[in-house]
């Protein structure tokens, strides 16, 4: 993919080798298993989903893990590295957009919009951006299950820096868009002990 059209160096990262590594590393049955977890308890406190999709895809181990507790969803993803997208398109009744998220403009609504350890790497000055796809796209719920702070932080990642921010994204969004509320949130632990998570807080909301 031609780098020169991202306008971020976050984008560049995760398009190239990085992203490819990122993907290696994550086809784990545990990770799919702890994905499962994580989503029964989203989706328990949701109602007629028949539509999904997910921002920042990867090779779709959550959209799975949803498939597994709605099997009769319609899913969509949108993922930013090639290297995955080959592996994302090999899923049955998804539709795959390889692109940048902060490129992205949906056509279609959706009944449940996800992001899971995406909007942490995205360049802070664009997040706006992520925020209204997010909310644009969905005709009903936005899950957001990513590393909370109450004030912004920009982390050390792997040897790397401005690559991994952590914020109240759901917070922001909740005062971005005055008729999304609070349905549910919670956490996941890394010491869990059959579902080990990445220490990530989640959060659903609700479009009115």
């Amino acid at each position: 993919m031609d780098t020169n059209k991202f306008v971020t160096e976050q984008e560049k990262f995760w398009v190239g080798k990085f992203g490819d590594q990122y993907t290696d590393r994550n086809k784990t049955d545990q990770l799919l298993a702890s994905n499962i977890f994580l989503l029964s308890k989203v989706l328990s406190s949701t109602k007629n989903i028949s539509s999904v999709i997910e921002i920042g895809a990867n090779i779709g181990l959550n959209l799975q893990a949803i498939k597994s507790l709605i099997p009769s969803c319609n899913f969509a993803a949108v993922e930013i590295n090639d290297y995955a997208c080959k592996i994302l398109e090999k899923l049955e009744s998804v539709e795959v957009f390889n692109e940048s998220l902060l490129t992205f403009s949906s056509t279609k609504k959706y009944d449940f919009v996800l992001s899971k350890g995406v909007l942490i790497h995205i360049n802070p000055d664009h997040l706006n951006k992520a925020y209204e796809l997010m909310y644009s796209a969905s005709n009903k719920y936005i899950c957001l299950a990513e590393y909370y702070s109450f004030t912004p932080v920009d982390l050390n990642y792997r040897g790397y820096s401005k690559k991994l921010f952590k914020r109240d994204f759901a917070g922001e969004m909740l005062d971005k868009f005055k008729d999304l509320k609070l349905i549910d949130y919670g956490f996941i632990y890394h010491k869990d002990n059959y579902f080990a998570g990445e220490d990530m807080n989640w959060f659903l909301l609700e479009k009115n």
